[in-house]
């Protein structure tokens, strides 16, 4: 199964813009193949990634490894910090 990155096209949240986008350029720039779902264009997709995440109130960005739940914006710059990305994102 391939990495998932839940986002959302539509938001009014400049910081939740930004966490996305920084998802968006940290795994196109390692070349780590990925989907994006976008949870805006269909409500299945919000409730497949709050189901995945464990959480009912879950915003993107959230992050899947087929059905593994990765982890949101903080669990992926931690990753970062300690050089643990393959290993957080279950590669």
């Amino acid at each position: 199964m391939p990495l998932t990155l839940f986002f959302s096209s539509v938001s009014g949240s400049l910081e939740l813009k930004k966490n996305q986008d920084r998802i968006f350029f940290v795994l196109e720039s390692k070349k780590i193949p990925f989907e994006a779902v976008d949870i805006s264009q269909n409500p299945e997709h919000k409730d497949l990634m709050r189901k995945r995440a464990g959480n009912p109130k879950a915003l993107p960005p959230q992050l899947c490894n087929g059905d593994i739940y990765c982890g949101d914006i903080a669990a992926f710059e931690n990753a970062i910090e300690m050089e643990q990305l393959e290993e957080f994102l279950k590669l």
